[in-house]
């Protein structure tokens, strides 16, 4: 199991001018194993990639790459941006590439064929259940995800992401159940209900779900991300160590 800290974490920081390379020392001296860095938080992106590949090594810490952005198109092609994204991915030596679904539905085209242009023997892919109709359903991912494992495709797995399932309305546990086999990776953060409208908590323990009762039912053997805004770096090493003192080291 490793502990990686998404930059949303210092959703602050960010707003206020700092750069995802700045991170990685602190990152480090939070105690965490990795971080993952996000593609909309670059200002200067082929200084800051090359940049977070080098510090990477210095200080020891795994990389993974959040990419907001679908591998299929709504009109279902694979989007074309996807070798580009790899690349990044590799400069940085990142471990897993994260995307959202998109319109697999509409996709008609030979999947080995399309996925067999990415260099998937060495930066692992993962899908991750976000916040829309499309990408957050339990059935479409599942879909996918079975026709790439039919297919041998094992370098393409899943990201569950827990909060997001409050704002698809759909069942978070049975999602844990249904997506179980293909889960590599697990995005932890809690979600609030404050009179219909839904907002990230700060802390795991506050919020609609149970996150210690999810856990139990999803991959523990796996990567590990806090994923919520936090004000201090008290805040963030208690995190860390809650989170690890109900998985495990």
């Amino acid at each position: 199991m490793s502990v990686f800290i998404n930059t949303w974490v210092f959703e602050n920081d960010v707003k206020m001018g700092k750069s995802q390379v700045d991170l990685l020392s602190r990152v480090a001296d939070l105690g965490a194993d990795g971080i993952e860095v996000r593609r909309e938080y670059f200002k200067q992106p082929d200084k800051e990639i090359e940049k977070i590949g080098e510090l990477a090594k210095k200080y020891n810490l795994e990389v993974n790459y959040s990419i907001p952005d679908e591998v299929f198109l709504p009109d279902g092609t694979v989007n074309p941006m996807l070798a580009k994204y790899f690349e990044e991915a590799q400069i940085m030596g990142i471990k897993k590439i994260k995307f959202n679904t998109g319109n697999f539905a509409k996709f008609n085209g030979d999947l080995k064929q399309e996925f067999s242009k990415l260099p998937l023997n060495t930066v692992k892919m993962n899908v991750e259940n976000d916040q829309t109709e499309i990408s957050g359903n339990i059935n479409a991912i599942k879909k996918f995800l079975t026709e790439t494992r039919e297919l041998g495709l094992n370098s393409i797995g899943y990201v569950y992401d827990l909060g997001n399932w409050a704002f698809t309305h759909q069942d978070a546990l049975l999602a844990a159940s249904e997506l179980y086999p293909y889960a590599d990776y697990i995005h932890l953060k809690n979600t609030l209900d404050e009179n219909g409208r839904l907002i990230t908590s700060d802390d795991l323990n506050a919020g609609i779900y149970d996150w210690r009762d999810i856990i139990h039912n999803l991959p523990t053997n796996v990567d590990y991300a806090l994923e919520f805004p936090m004000d201090s770096d008290e805040k963030i090493v208690e995190q860390i160590k809650l989170l690890k003192n109900e998985v495990g080291d």
